[in-house]
């Protein structure tokens, strides 16, 4: 499995570190979701998404970041309530007016045999 998401780019600016860092952050509920779809069959929910290193570009529309997130797993009938800290490496290719990102790939079992 390998998850990815596409944000908007504002018109009027051009793609650096500062003006992704910013998109990042107003954009923290979306990059809670993108995040979320890797912890879906724990039960847990990605919050509280922030940048946590520099803005790597590797040409002028590649690169990569490392974000920071609450994990939080929540099941009422269970009574369990954990959170903890954790983080993700995240690329990202600039394509016109789009930032897409993309997460690591995390292979999925396949069916056994029987």
């Amino acid at each position: 499995m390998q998850e990815t998401w596409t944000i908007k780019l504002p018109k009027s600016e051009n793609a650096d570190s500062e003006s992704i860092s910013q998109l990042l952050a107003e954009n923290q509920k979306e990059l809670g979701i993108f995040l979320s779809y890797y912890f879906k069959k724990e039960g847990a929910l990605a919050e509280r998404v922030d940048l946590n290193s520099e803005i790597n570009f590797k040409n002028e529309t590649e690169g990569d970041f490392d974000l920071e997130f609450d994990l939080v797993h929540f099941n009422a009938c269970l009574a369990i309530h954990e959170q903890k800290r954790d983080h993700m490496k995240i690329t990202f290719e600039i394509v016109g007016s789009d930032l897409n990102l993309k997460g690591p790939y995390w292979p999925e079992r396949g069916m056994d045999e029987i």
